[in-house]
């Protein structure tokens, strides 16, 4: 009879351990000293030092810790950061986001801002083709414009890791060169060089979107991959509807470099492809659960939602990264499972 209640004794004890060990996994990260957070290049620069400034410092108030930026010059550097936990928070593309989860499935998306209707449902920018002006009717076709012609061409990219700046675009360009029988075995990889026999004369990267404009702009390039929202505050829309093939955009008078010595140059688009909007990461084995979402509450909140240091109102004279009236939302990993279908 005593066996009875020692053996339940040990099975509680057991369990206990095994639930033990399971509570310990689940919450064993250790918050650090500092808090840093990776930047991409297109992030990177001075004319965007205020709103990086903004929102560190609303994450700082939300966790009670430092909180340090890692300006990056290549988008491998930002990815290997957050995958490592050398950067515990990161704000990038969602390929940035998906190969950083591959190498580290700890690495998952905390926010990502939305469309102007405030959900999910238009969280979207976009990925475009563009052309010089003046160049763009060798890309015209009756009344629009087709990408037929950029085959032979000089082409930039910003960097087989950018969403918007290399995947999509060049999954567009194999899905459409492939229907036809000259490049009917037309796969992505066949887009990273030129030269003889490649579907491009020649191929490079910007490593950032800002650069892969000038490219095209001082005629280094043919055609350049370009999002708009990492040019949007050097230019403005002169013609046409925005982000449509078509649309003329003309950089500004002041803008900030790597621009202020092409005040005036212009460009026209010739593709415009729709790109779910970039989240905020975290390594959720870098920083304790708490403290993530302390983080996650406070950049959902109304409060940060009306700053216009962090959501820009328009023809506002600061710069920042996200625009009203736009809000930061929580988002699971398979939202981005269409940018993943991608590489399939």
């Amino acid at each position: 009879m005593k066996k009875i209640p020692v053996l339940s004794l040990v099975i509680v004890l057991v369990l206990s351990l095994l639930a033990g060990c399971g509570t310990t996994s689940a919450t064993s990260a250790q918050d650090p000293d500092s808090i840093t957070i990776a930047w991409l290049p297109n992030c990177a620069g001075d004319d965007f030092k205020e709103a990086r400034a903004e929102i560190d410092r609303v994450i700082e108030k939300a966790s009670g810790i430092k909180v340090v930026d890692k300006l990056t010059t290549d988008y491998a550097i930002t990815i290997e950061a957050m995958a490592s936990g050398n950067a515990q928070l990161a704000w990038v593309g969602a390929q940035q986001y998906i190969e950083a989860h591959a190498k580290n499935d700890k690495v998952l998306p905390l926010v990502v801002n939305s469309g102007d209707s405030g959900t999910l449902d238009d969280a979207l920018y976009y990925s475009r083709l563009l052309v010089k002006k003046g160049n763009e009717d060798q890309y015209q076709s009756g009344t629009g414009y087709s990408i037929d012609n950029i085959a032979g061409k000089k082409m930039s990219f910003v960097s087989t890791s950018s969403t918007s700046g290399f995947k999509v675009p060049s999954s567009g360009i194999v899905e459409y060169f492939s229907q036809q029988d000259q490049w009917k075995d037309l796969k992505a990889e066949d887009l990273l060089e030129g030269g003889s026999g490649k579907f491009f004369s020649q191929v490079i990267f910007g490593g950032s979107h800002q650069l892969s404009l000038v490219n095209v702009l001082t005629d280094k390039a043919d055609v350049a991959a370009v999002d708009d929202i990492d040019v949007a505050s050097y230019v403005e829309l002169t013609s046409g509807t925005a982000n449509r093939p078509g649309a003329v955009y003309t950089v500004r008078e002041d803008a900030d470099a790597p621009f202020d010595k092409l005040a005036g140059a212009q460009y026209v688009i010739i593709k415009a492809t729709p790109v779910l909007n970039a989240p905020i990461t975290v390594n959720t084995g870098a920083l304790s659960q708490q403290t993530i979402d302390a983080i996650k509450q406070a950049l959902t909140s109304d409060e940060v939602t009306n700053n216009p240091k962090i959501f820009i109102p328009e023809n506002a004279e600061n710069k920042g990264f996200f625009n009203q009236p736009q809000r930061f939302l929580p988002v699971e990993d398979d939202w981005f499972n269409p940018i993943r279908e991608l590489s399939k």
